[in-house]
């Protein structure tokens, strides 16, 4: 998309109808602050829980004034507008973007539902596209897309939450039967360690897939592996990079939402202690996971690395990863040369570029003169 102003109009959109809402507004302010007001001009974009969009004024520099006090708009899937339209007058001129930096974690948001609404409107984003940001979302199905692959998994088994309130006696006969305790269970299509449970014997585990069935329609039931928590950043688009692994080492028992976000006292060892071959596996990985389920622009890859074993094996991937400055995903970047504003110009760039390779493919046919009426025949 090309523009007449100096600046590129960066939308950072944000929020959304997700449990991960206020871990959005806190990597959204990040990048609001670093991005380069020579190169960009910002337009702070926030969804509300309740689904509603708000585009930020220039005195808004605050995101939850966004939310409480922003312009409403809609985005009409309509390429040719290309354009946040304000809502009483959704027929008239709108607010011109030239790309957007999508910052929002879980459903609605990281899932690939934005993505195709924003493909439907013809407007470059950064990160991956349907395909990959709904695989990633699916900790299941990203998992059979891991095997298929030959990537290493722990043993997981997903659970449909209408089959277990309908049988639960036969459900967890068959989780019992298939894993040993200690067992993770976690919601299948979220983040943050929202609605996980690390379950010790069989008699946690009705209430653990209670939780986890409060916060989606599939549960995933998985080993619990006794190790280090190892974590690589991935960039690109046809030829993805991998950074320096790093490492989680949580002050709580488990990596879970509060020892993410509102308790502090883990610590992230960047880089991770790692033999030299380790690292190279680890990279290897990481670029295998993000081709595995055709992201773009970025990802972070999570691992475990078995204390018994020596193991090594490929958790998940998040395709918007947090994006604070302290966040896993910039400071391993950092660690490898790119800065947090650097790394932020090269993700724009790369929503530029995939764009300009979509552009490229044809979506019709052009049919010979007198086609058309043959076929209405």
């Amino acid at each position: 998309m090309t523009t007449d102003r100096k600046r590129l109009r960066v939308g950072i959109l944000f929020g959304g109808r997700s449990g991960e809402h206020e871990v959005s507004l806190a990597s959204a302010s990040s990048v609001l602050k670093a991005l380069d007001p020579e190169k960009y001009e910002a337009v702070p974009i926030g969804i509300s829980k309740d689904g509603r969009w708000l585009a930020g004024t220039g005195a808004q520099k605050l995101l939850p004034e966004v939310l409480k006090s922003g312009r409403r708009v809609v985005l009409p899937a309509d390429p040719n507008s290309a354009a946040l339209m304000p809502l009483e007058e959704a027929g008239g001129g709108g607010l011109r973007v030239d790309v957007i930096f999508p910052v929002l974690h879980g459903t609605f948001g990281e899932d690939g539902t934005v993505q195709g609404l924003l493909d439907l409107a013809g407007i470059p984003y950064v990160g991956a596209g349907v395909l990959g940001s709904a695989v990633g979302m699916d900790k299941d199905v990203q998992k059979r897309l891991f095997q298929q692959a030959r990537l290493p998994v722990a043993e997981f088994l997903a659970v449909q939450r209408g089959d277990w309130e309908r049988e639960p006696k036969r459900i967890e006969a068959a989780i019992r039967k298939k894993f040993r305790f200690p067992l993770f269970v976690k919601p299948a299509t979220l983040g943050s360690s929202v609605g996980m449970t690390k379950v010790r014997n069989a008699g946690g585990l009705s209430a653990a897939l209670r939780l986890a069935a409060e916060f989606g329609m599939k549960i995933m039931v998985e080993r619990a592996i006794r190790g280090r928590e190892i974590e690589v950043s991935v960039l690109g688009n046809r030829d993805p990079r991998a950074s320096v692994p790093g490492e989680i080492i949580p002050h709580r028992e488990f990596y879970d939402y509060t020892a993410k976000y509102l308790e502090e006292g883990t610590r992230l060892e960047i880089p991770a202690q790692l033999r030299r071959a380790q690292v190279r596996r680890f990279q290897q990985l990481a670029v295998q996971v993000f081709r595995a389920v055709e992201c773009a622009g970025m990802a972070r890859v999570d691992f475990f690395l078995e204390s018994r074993t020596g193991k090594i094996y490929v958790n998940e991937i998040n395709t918007i990863p947090g994006f604070t400055s302290i966040s896993m995903y910039p400071k391993l970047w950092e660690a490898s040369g790119i800065s947090y504003r650097q790394l932020i110009d090269r993700l724009i760039e790369l929503a530029l570029e995939l764009h300009g390779e979509k552009a490229r493919t044809k979506y019709s046919i052009e049919l010979p003169p007198g086609a058309a009426g043959a076929l209405d025949a």
